[in-house]
């Protein structure tokens, strides 16, 4: 299917699925849909499983939007906690949209739901709003720790998603890569059919050189903290250190310290690449917002940071809780920003880099490499450190299911077409 007709699809008020492969153009049609809606003055609800993401939409998380926050499931009086202002913006939307559906648990998507439909007095899916979800189920797969109590699987499984019923938008067209072999490699992870030839071609990039300004891609937190600590060393600026304070149990709290990413001390110099952690109450950034300091303001020590959106703004402490029902049971405050010379495949999700080094040498999910080798255009414009046995492999269930979608998709766009 082409964008053409996915675009017509969504217009016509249907919800829908857009998938495809990384680089198809997914967040081209959102974006476009979006612009369709304004001019019709329906109100759109820009949502994204990250907050990463949901920048590249101007929008905001999924977990944020639908008041769920941290929570795996709907909470006790969930329901008589919620906000006005929140229930307003819930029954506000006509239109629902959800990017990087991939990392969606399933529970999550049956959570949000069952919160559209109280909130919006409305039986029919999501209180009858028009649900848009966008991702590649070949790519970043919803994560499982181990000590969680409640085990998900990919959101296409949920009671929500058979009740919805999407229609299926496959765009099958490829923008972002630039070079035939390098398309071929990334079609063949995809389908897990990766050849002798196709690994060949991938190990010459081994220690390859690249442009002098790179993002880095690693697997693991411990390893992008490395080498974010490690840049920060080589900036000869005064350094400033921000402790975390926590409240609550040691087990709530390290819990809430895991969704919110915020490092313990936060060390910062001027011209320190950061990541905004929360979203500002005065929109001058959001989750996932990347840029640089440029001073400490005077008295309070606080960082001044000049966004990429050309917006710059002193962040000061932040607090995020953990509630059960009415009882606040564990609070963390800190900076709410990390260093980001270095990020996780995960957070790089969605992005495209003009120049990357990757580290594939320890992925631990399906679909892990192949996000990080599409976020670059070119094989000359990415060097690897190193390739593990897993890392050229997606999710056989994703395969199987992209084969079924995309034969859907063709039919459907036959239909539209005649």
């Amino acid at each position: 299917m082409n964008q053409e007709v996915a675009l017509k699809i969504l217009k016509s008020g249907q919800s829908a699925f857009l998938t495809g492969p990384a680089g198809a153009g997914k967040t081209y049609v959102l974006n476009e849909f979006i612009k369709f809606a304004k001019k019709k003055h329906l109100p759109v609800a820009k949502t994204a499983t990250t907050g990463l993401a949901a920048t590249h939409l101007s929008g905001n998380t999924i977990h944020a939007w639908s008041g769920i926050g941290i929570n795996k499931t709907i909470p006790h009086r969930f329901f008589d906690k919620l906000s006005k202002t929140r229930r307003e913006t819930i029954c506000r939307a006509s239109i629902l949209i959800i990017d990087e559906i991939s990392m969606m648990h399933d529970y999550l998507l049956d959570a949000v739901n069952e919160i559209c439909k109280i909130v919006r007095e409305d039986d029919s899916p999501f209180g009858g709003l028009q649900v848009v979800m966008a991702g590649d189920f070949a790519q970043l797969p919803p994560i499982n720790r181990a000590d969680d109590k409640i085990k998900g699987n990919f959101a296409y499984l949920s009671k929500a998603w058979e009740e919805l019923n999407p229609a299926i938008c496959y765009l099958s067209t490829q923008y972002r890569q630039e070079d035939q072999d390098f398309l071929d490699i990334l079609n063949a992870i995809r389908e897990n059919n990766v050849r002798r030839h196709h690994a060949e071609t991938l190990l010459e990039r081994v220690g390859a050189e690249t442009s002098d300004v790179f993002t880095e891609l690693h697997t693991t937190n411990f390893n992008v903290d490395k080498v974010n600590d490690r840049r920060l060393a080589d900036i000869y600026e005064e350094e400033m250190t921000y402790e975390m304070t926590h409240t609550g149990s040691e087990g709530k709290v390290q819990t809430l310290k895991r969704s919110v990413l915020a490092p313990e001390i936060l060390r910062l110099k001027i011209g320190a690449t950061v990541m905004a952690l929360k979203n500002d109450p005065s929109q001058r950034f959001v989750n996932g917002s990347i840029g640089k300091i440029i001073d400490f303001e005077e008295g309070t020590g606080y960082p001044v940071v000049e966004f990429n959106s050309g917006r710059t703004a002193t962040v000061g402490y932040d607090t995020w809780e953990m509630r059960d029902g009415e009882r606040k049971v564990a609070g963390v405050t800190q900076i709410p920003l990390r260093l980001a010379w270095a990020i996780t495949v995960h957070k790089s999700q969605g992005m495209t880099l003009d120049s990357a080094v990757l580290d594939l040498r320890h992925t631990f999910a399906p679909g892990m490499g192949y996000v990080a080798l599409s976020r670059v255009k070119n094989l000359n414009s990415m060097s690897l450190l190193g390739i593990g046995k897993t890392a050229l492999k997606v999710s056989p269930e994703a395969v199987k299911m992209n084969a079924l979608w995309k034969a859907k998709s063709e039919k459907l766009a036959s239909e539209i077409q005649k």
